[in-house]
């Protein structure tokens, strides 16, 4: 019986204890896309962009927009290279295939600039744009689907990559 009588002397001191203040969170304000802006793309970049894929696209050659020309250009390897030097080795995975192009996002560079990307299984090259992403350099990279064809690659495949940069 005793215990019943110090059950509601210790539920009112608990009451009467203060706890701490918590500031009020305010909510985020929504994301405005006008603020938001791409990195402006360098002028010594190697390629040039290609058509963004129909909405309609379904296959590996509708998501390739890529010419016969551009795809000339991205192997044609024996152009200067001068000030090139190995960034390191890394596994690429395919990337965002509506992203026309040839580029490799990789955490071997800290800003967008043109490259090299040589295949260890294939031993083809192909000229990319490196574009930035968080992580440490072991992490992996994603490359472009139009790369990937380029250097005989699976699609489905994760190819280890000789990333060079200038």
């Amino acid at each position: 019986m005793r215990y019943l009588s110090v059950l509601p002397t210790a539920l009112w001191l608990g009451a009467c204890a203060t706890l701490p203040q918590q500031t009020p969170v305010e909510p985020l304000e929504p994301l405005n896309p006008d603020v938001i802006r791409p990195l402006a793309r360098p002028s010594n970049l190697n390629t040039t962009p290609a058509p963004t894929p129909p909405p309609t696209a379904r296959t590996v050659e509708d998501f390739d927009t890529t010419t016969a020309e551009d795809r000339a250009a991205a192997v044609n390897t024996d152009a200067d290279t001068g000030g090139e030097k190995t960034l390191g080795n890394t596994v690429a995975s395919l990337g965002d295939p509506t992203k026309p192009g040839f580029w490799l996002e990789t955490p071997l560079v800290s800003s967008p600039r043109a490259g090299r990307v040589v295949s260890n299984e294939t031993g083809k090259e192909v000229l990319v744009d490196l574009i930035p992403i968080d992580g440490p350099a072991t992490a992996g990279s994603r490359i472009s689907l139009a790369a990937m064809r380029l250097l005989g690659v699976s699609l489905a495949g994760l190819p280890e990559l000789q990333v060079f940069g200038r």
